[in-house]
């Protein structure tokens, strides 16, 4: 019995000509190939010194909805404190949040992340290193910050909508 011939396939695309094939096939993937500085555009960012307490810290959090603040001192980061910070290291321990620094319960020399990279990048730290906010840092200075809630954001479920929506009306005419 002989062998059928073996067919020839096409040579293996590159990186580059797959994620253009893939952008062009599936919007969401446009999503994480965008510069983070495009999705992170419209975020709030909380700075505070190191010697802000928790309490204060914790407010303005509230007052901006957000689940992180950026610990900056001479305009560098210095630490991250989030909502998880809160509840591990001052509320379980028992410490009081109105004479609690951030200094002693942040996270020190937190990874951060440029603003040209690709947001899948960014999800993709937060997810190996277990955690929910990167810091977008330029020029040694914080600029912003990127949470994994960002993928959930309306606005990114707006701009894939519309996307779908554009390529429809291209495909059908």
């Amino acid at each position: 019995m002989k062998a059928a011939p073996r067919e020839r396939l096409p040579p293996a695309p590159d990186h580059e000509s797959l994620a253009r094939t893939q952008s062009a096939a599936d919007p969401e993937i446009v999503v994480f190939s965008q510069p983070i500085r495009s999705i992170m555009e419209h975020r709030k960012l909380l700075i505070a010194p190191p010697q802000t307490t928790v309490l204060k810290a914790a407010e303005m959090m509230a007052k901006k909805h957000v689940g992180a603040v950026l610990v900056v001192d001479n305009e560098h980061l210095v630490g991250i404190f989030t909502e998880r910070d809160a509840v591990f290291r001052v509320i379980a321990r028992g410490l009081e949040p109105k004479t609690t620094v951030l200094a002693d319960v942040m996270t020190r020399d937190p990874k951060t992340i440029a603003p040209e990279k690709p947001y899948g990048t960014a999800i993709l730290v937060m997810h190996e290193n277990g955690f929910r906010h990167l810091p977008v840092i330029e020029n040694g200075k914080p600029i912003g910050i990127i949470s994994s809630r960002n993928a959930l954001d309306p606005d990114l479920e707006e701009f894939v909508s519309e996307e779908r929506r554009r390529k429809h009306f291209q495909e059908c005419g």
